[in-house]
């Protein structure tokens, strides 16, 4: 299996925004609306609020460039200022809004994520691959079971995340290891594996069994399990998973029990995308 190509390296979630070398201007590239999107992602949940000199220095503009940039988008609703701290406004939401309501894949899957969350009463998540991260696209909770509070736009090292290494697998070998060399593979708990020939060899064996399971990497006391979408050429369009806890249900367990209802989820999204027209 194939899966839709992204840039690579990325920033880790929620890490500022690094100043990156662009292509020359010219008929192809805009230069000025790349600097507009550097200055949008400079803002995160660790950096909510920026002065223009903080905006400037996390996307290697000048202060000039930088104030014409939030003025702009001051103007077009999209930020907010108090004279001087600057922050994202709901509006913002409409940009990842557009990306989500112009695929009907998120539309199918719902119904069948909220089927399995009441069947295995534990949450369910939907992503994709976006560098070196998953992106959270959908998600049916039960109760909450991380630290991090997840919800659609939520980014998520991939190397060591189900659904991360679900997609990873549907790479081609040579640019999975790319990625893998590409992520901030800093250890998340005791258990969470950094060297990146032993996290190839498991997302080989994740591309051969067909689906992954991640027993406490990312954080402790968290299992989760992922199965790939696809859609009518085969191609991972993204991965689906289900989480739970450690200390209720076991990995062995979840794995029997489990796995099962996940990969046929899996398999009816993709059977409902592949039905739909382009």
């Amino acid at each position: 299996m194939a899966t839709v190509r992204t840039k690579i390296p990325t920033e880790p979630s929620g890490s500022p925004a690094p100043t990156r070398t662009s292509p020359a201007p010219g008929d192809s590239y805009v230069q000025s609306f790349a600097r507009g999107l550097e200055v949008i992602r400079s803002f995160s949940a660790r950096s909510p609020r920026q002065t223009l000199t903080e905006v400037a220095g996390r996307t290697g503009l000048t202060r000039a460039g930088a104030r014409r940039i939030l003025l702009t988008l001051q103007t077009l609703g999209y930020v907010e200022s108090d004279g001087k701290l600057f922050r994202l406004t709901p509006r913002m939401l409409d940009l990842g809004f557009a990306y989500l309501s112009s695929l009907p894949i998120w539309n199918l899957a719902e119904p069948v994520m909220e089927a399995l969350v009441e069947e295995v009463k534990e949450s369910c998540s939907a992503a994709v691959l976006d560098g070196t991260d998953i992106v959270y696209v959908l998600r049916v909770p039960t109760h909450k079971i991380m630290s991090i509070s997840l919800g659609v736009g939520s980014r998520l090292p991939a190397y060591c995340t189900s659904m991360g290494r679900m997609l990873l697998s549907a790479l081609p070998p040579d640019e999975m290891m790319q990625v893998l060399q590409a992520s901030d593979r800093t250890a998340r708990t005791r258990y969470t594996v950094t060297d990146v020939n032993e996290l190839a060899a498991k997302i080989a064996q994740v591309r051969k069994q067909g689906w992954s399971l991640v027993n406490q990497e990312l954080e402790e006391g968290l299992i989760s399990m992922a199965a790939p979408i696809t859609d009518r050429t085969g191609q991972t369009v993204a991965a689906l998973n289900i989480s739970g806890q450690a200390n209720r249900t076991s990995a062995k367990v979840m794995q029997e029990t489990m796995l099962p209802p996940l990969l046929a989820a899996a398999q009816a999204i993709s059977q409902r995308l592949s039905l739909q027209r382009n």
